[in-house]
């Protein structure tokens, strides 16, 4: 299954930590984490932010979860959300989308 949400003037770094929270809320622990930033070619001060998390759950510590985002706080981030849902089940998948609607709800772009 995959997530996929737009948000405008939210700080990347903010929505990766919020991201990481609510996922470890719901009992799976971080594989791989990281956050990176770039410079804008045209403006040194302005970056973009690009960060992912893996996560894992079970005995086996197989991947459940794998986070991508991409933004800047002046316009917009987009997140994708790959969740195995063998690993990762829909009333985690519910919960987690309630706590990021919850605090990020006003900021995403609604499509359509």
């Amino acid at each position: 299954m995959q997530i996929r949400k737009v948000y405008r003037e939210v700080n990347p770094g903010l929505l990766y930590d919020e991201i990481r929270d609510f996922v470890q809320k719901q009992g799976v622990s971080i594989g791989d984490a990281k956050l990176e930033t770039y410079s804008l070619p045209n403006d040194s001060s302005s970056f973009i932010y690009r960060g992912t998390i893996i996560f894992k759950s079970g005995k086996d510590d197989k991947e459940s979860l794998r986070a991508h985002l991409v933004g800047s706080p002046r316009d917009e981030t987009k997140l994708i959300l790959d969740i195995d849902e063998k690993l990762f089940p829909q009333e985690k998948v519910s919960a987690l989308q309630e706590d990021l609607d919850f605090i990020f709800g006003s900021y995403e772009v609604k499509s359509g």
